[in-house]
């Protein structure tokens, strides 16, 4: 009997540390002390530090003096730490609740930022990727984003590098486009790599996928045995690129992105599902 009651005791006694030790670790700061500390750890880099930070301010501090800018740091702390998604979501959450901020530039700047690595991720910091052979994902959110803050904000300061950065997407997307092309080839479905090569060509015309995007539609089209299409390519590539690799010494056209495929135009275009394989 003795025994359950020293067991009871001791139960009890435990748990009232443990909760003493519960109420210690809740106390809640004076608002510029966590401020001051995530301040602190963001510029000595411990990012998760000033998260934590961050987050409690917002919870026990919505509208304090700190509000605004706590919520700014919190995107670039969420940012620096890896955590797209969380800085997208800080960044959509500031502009919700702070619509008219001189800052809603930078909070633009960062959600697009995010959306522009959120596919990404980590794996492309210690594992080779073929960037264009990824599928766009985000990209088109991150291009909207930016958009946004050019037509909203032109003067920003954040302005020439989202600017950069949009070039720098229709780039992907348009050698995205490529490599589809270059599979369709292998495929030797030679009018699926023309389509492809085409929507380069009237979509992303300034991007420097066009060139090859010409020399395919020209050799398929040739070998489709559509000889307007073919002359209209060559003629396009011939001006815009003189001095494309697909022209010989005598500027004639002899590129060979099909390696000679013998196949029938009925096998080309129903994707070896007709014809001779």
């Amino acid at each position: 009997m003795r025994s359950v009651v020293r067991l009871l005791l001791l139960s009890t006694l435990v748990v009232m540390i443990s909760a003493c030790a519960s109420n210690k670790q809740e106390e809640v700061l004076p608002e510029q002390t966590y401020y001051e500390n995530a301040r602190e750890a963001m510029d000595s880099g411990n990012f998760n530090e000033a998260e934590q930070n961050l987050d409690a301010l917002e919870t026990y501090y919505p509208f304090g003096r700190y509000a605004e800018q706590a919520q700014l740091d919190l995107i670039y702390a969420r940012y620096q730490n890896l955590d797209l998604e969380g800085a997208r979501a800080a960044a959509d959450r500031f502009l919700r609740l702070n619509p008219q901020s001189d800052h809603a530039d930078y909070a633009l700047y960062m959600r697009g930022l995010a959306s522009y690595n959120l596919d990404i991720g980590l794996a492309a910091r210690y594992f080779p990727i073929d960037v264009a052979a990824r599928n766009p994902g985000e990209q088109t959110q991150a291009f909207r984003d930016f958009s946004q803050l050019l037509n909203r904000y032109p003067d920003s300061a954040y302005a020439s590098d989202a600017r950069q950065r949009m070039i720098a997407i229709r780039n992907r997307m348009a050698e995205l486009e490529l490599h589809a092309a270059r599979y369709y080839i292998k495929r030797e479905a030679y009018l699926a790599a023309n389509n492809r090569a085409r929507y380069v060509v009237e979509n992303y015309p300034s991007s420097p996928a066009v060139e090859e995007a010409l020399i395919i539609m020209a050799e398929t089209f040739q070998f489709l045995d559509l000889k307007k299409g073919a002359r209209d390519s060559i003629a396009m590539l011939r001006e815009n690129f003189p001095k494309s690799e697909a022209f010989n010494e005598e500027g004639e056209f002899v590129a060979d992105r099909l390696k000679g495929e013998n196949r029938s135009l009925m096998n080309a275009v129903t994707f070896g599902l007709m014809g001779d394989e």
